[in-house]
C-alpha cells in the first residue's frame, strides 16, 4: 500500500516502479536473449486440448519472420485488423506487427457486416486477417461482404493458413525503426455519438500498463498465468500477454472460455494466477463446487471489467483459498488506473478499487468546472500518466474532449477517493453499459432500432443483474401498433453481436423530458426497477 494522506482528491504519481522507453518488438527481443529456453506460451484449443508450445526464443523467431513478411507486405504506419478468437498467430501477429512498425486494430470475433465494416472504414485499415468462424459466427462470408467496395484493402487472409501470412512482397527488405511512443494498437471504446471511437494506444503506454498491472500482482519468472481474457480487448493482449512476457514466465493461451477446461489448465499447469470478469470467476466458482480440483498453486485472481460484488471476493479467498485483487481500467489507458494491492484487507477489496497503479496520477474534478473535489466528494475520475492514449483516430474533436490542456484524461466516469488514495467507483457520467465486462453504447443500438419502421422514439439503458454485471434493456415508443418484439430483436441481430441485443423490451407511450427535450434515461430506470422488485 502506497502510504498517502491526501488533503484534496489528489492522488499523486508514484515511482515504486519504474517507466520504461522500450517497444514491445524490443520487450521481446529483451526477454529472449534472457530466457531463450524458457516456456512462453502454451496453445488450448477450442476443444480443450493442449495444443502448441513456445519458448521465449521460439516466439521471438517466429515473429521476426513474420514481421519481415509483413514488411515486405506493408509499409511503417500501416493499420491492419486482426479479426479472430484467442490464438497463438494472435499472439505473433502481436509481435509481429510491432516489430514491423504497423498498428494493429483489434476487432470482436462476434462482430457482424456492419460491425466489422465500420472498423475496418474508420481505422482505414490495408489488411484484414481472420478466422473462417467462431461459435457459429461465419467469419469468413461476413469478411467478403465487410470488404466489397473498400478500395483501400490490398488484403484479406485466412490468419491459420501460415503459408499466406508468411508470404513475402515485393517491398524493401529490412525491418524499419520503431519509437516507444509510435502507435501500437487501435482498439474501439465507447462514444457519446453512438458509434466507438479507436484510441490509439502506443508501444510505451501498453508496456509500462502491463509492467505496472503484473508488478502489483506479484508475477514473476516463475508464474504460470492462464489467459482466459479476449486478445481483442487490452485485457488480453495487453494485461496478460504484456505482463507474461514482462516477467518472463508462461502464458497459457485459452481459444474458448469453458469453465472446466479452465480449471483442469489451473490444476495441471500449477498456475499461480488468472485475471477474469465477474462473469468468468463466478463459472469458474460454480465449476469447482461441482467437482472440486487442486487449484493448491493458484495464488491470486485478478478482477475487474464491470462492479464486483463483495459476495464474489469471499467466495474465491474460501473456494479457491487464495487472494483477490479488484482493477478499475479504461481502454484510453492502456488501461489499468486503479487496483489492489495483495495485501489489502477485505473492506478495501469489497468497497474500493485500490490505488492507482505506478507512476499514475488521479484526481476527482467536479464534472461542471473541472475542479479538484474535497476528499470523499463525487465527481469525474480523471487520470495522467505515460499510459494515456495518444489520440481518438480521425476524430481531434472527441479527442480534445477528452484529454484537457494539463495532459488529464477524463474517464467519463464517476467516483470518490479517501485520504489513502483508493477510489470508489459510483456511476457513471457517460451511458456506457458493462454487461460481462464488455462496453455497450446505448446510441449504437438505439440507431439500429430506429432504422426499423415501426420504432418512433427508444431509449437504452442498463438494467442491474447478479450474473452480468447489467443487462441491457430498450423502451421503445413505437409508430402506432403493438411492439413485436420478435420482429425487432430479429432486426438487431441483423445488424449487431448478440450480446448488444437488448433482452428486456418495453413498450411505452411517451418518454420522460428534460427542460431541453431530452430524454430522462434515469427517470425510465428507476421507474422500472420500481415497478419489477423482486
Amino acid at each position: 500500500m502506497y502510504d498517502l494522506n491526501l488533503t484534496t482528491s489528489h492522488a499523486p504519481a508514484q515511482d515504486d516502479i519504474q517507466i520504461r522507453d522500450i517497444t514491445i518488438g524490443d520487450l521481446l527481443r529483451a526477454v529472449a536473449s534472457e530466457r531463450a529456453a524458457a516456456e512462453a506460451l502454451v496453445e488450448v484449443t477450442q476443444d480443450g486440448a493442449v495444443g502448441r508450445r513456445w519458448t521465449h526464443g521460439q516466439l521471438k523467431t517466429d515473429s521476426e519472420e513474420l514481421a519481415r513478411a509483413l514488411a515486405k507486405r506493408f509499409a511503417p504506419g500501416e493499420r491492419v485488423v486482426v479479426w479472430s478468437p484467442n490464438s497463438p498467430e494472435w499472439v505473433l501477429m502481436e509481435y509481429a506487427c510491432a516489430l514491423a512498425g504497423l498498428v494493429l486494430v483489434t476487432a470482436n470475433p462476434a462482430f457482424q457486416t456492419k460491425e466489422l465494416r465500420y472498423v475496418l472504414e474508420q481505422s482505414n485499415a490495408v489488411a484484414l486477417f481472420h478466422v473462417q468462424g467462431f461459435r457459429g459466427n461465419p467469419m469468413d462470408s461476413i469478411a467478403k461482404e465487410a470488404v466489397a467496395g473498400l478500395s483501400q484493402i490490398r488484403e484479406v487472409a485466412d490468419l491459420n493458413d501460415w503459408e499466406a501470412l508468411f508470404a513475402f512482397g515485393s517491398r524493401a527488405s529490412g525491418l524499419p525503426d520503431v519509437a516507444p511512443d509510435d502507435a501500437a494498437m487501435i482498439q474501439y471504446t465507447s462514444g457519446t455519438t453512438g458509434f466507438p471511437k479507436g484510441a490509439a494506444l502506443s508501444h510505451r503506454g501498453l508496456v509500462n500498463n502491463a509492467r505496472f498491472y503484473a508488478g502489483r500482482c506479484g508475477v514473476s519468472e516463475t508464474s504460470t498465468w492462464v489467459n482466459i481474457m479476449p486478445m481483442f480487448h487490452t485485457s488480453g493482449c495487453g494485461m496478460v500477454t504484456l505482463g507474461c512476457l514482462q516477467a518472463g514466465c508462461t502464458m497459457v493461451l485459452v481459444s474458448l472460455f469453458d469453465p472446466d477446461v479452465v480449471l483442469r489448465q489451473l490444476a495441471e499447469t500449477k498456475a499461480d494466477i488468472i485475471l477474469g470478469v465477474p462473469t468468468m470467476i463466478v463459472a469458474l466458482l460454480d465449476a469447482q463446487e461441482q467437482k472440486a480440483r487442486d487449484l493448491s498453486a493458484l495464488r491470486l485472481v485478478s478482477c475487474g471489467g464491470s462492479m464486483v460484488a463483495p459476495e464474489l471476493v469471499r467466495r474465491v479467498q474460501e473456494l479457491f483459498g487464495c487472494g483477490f485483487s479488484t482493477l478499475y481500467g479504461q481502454t484510453e489507458y492502456c488501461p489499468v488506473i486503479t487496483q489492489h494491492h495483495n495485501d489489502d484487507g477485505i473492506e478495501d477489496l469489497c468497497n474500493t478499487a485500490g490505488q492507482p497503479v505506478a507512476q499514475t496520477e488521479v484526481s476527482i474534478r467536479r464534472v461542471d468546472d473541472n475542479t479538484v473535489a474535497a476528499i470523499g466528494e463525487i465527481g469525474e475520475i480523471c487520470v495522467r500518466g505515460p499510459c494515456v492514449m495518444l489520440e481518438y483516430n480521425g476524430n481531434p474533436e472527441a479527442t480534445a474532449e477528452t484529454i484537457d490542456t494539463e495532459g488529464w484524461l477524463h474517464t467519463g466516469d464517476l467516483g470518490v477517493i479517501d485520504r489513502r488514495g483508493y477510489v470508489a467507483i459510483t456511476g457513471r457520467v457517460k451511458e456506457m453499459i458493462i454487461r460481462g465486462g464488455e462496453n455497450h453504447f446505448p446510441a449504437e443500438i438505439e440507431n439500429v432500432l430506429l432504422e426499423h419502421p415501426d420504432v418512433a422514439e427508444v431509449a437504452v439503458v442498463g438494467l442491474p443483474d447478479e450474473k452480468w454485471g447489467e443487462i441491457i434493456a430498450v423502451f421503445v415508443r413505437t409508430t402506432g401498433g403493438v411492439l413485436d418484439e420478435q420482429m425487432l430483436r430479429a432486426h438487431c441481430r441483423a445488424s449487431l453481436s448478440p450480446q448488444k441485443t437488448p433482452v428486456v423490451w418495453e413498450q411505452v407511450n411517451s418518454f420522460p423530458l428534460t427542460g431541453s427535450g431530452k430524454i430522462q434515461k434515469y427517470v425510465l430506470r428507476d421507474t422500472y426497477l420500481a415497478i419489477n422488485e423482486p
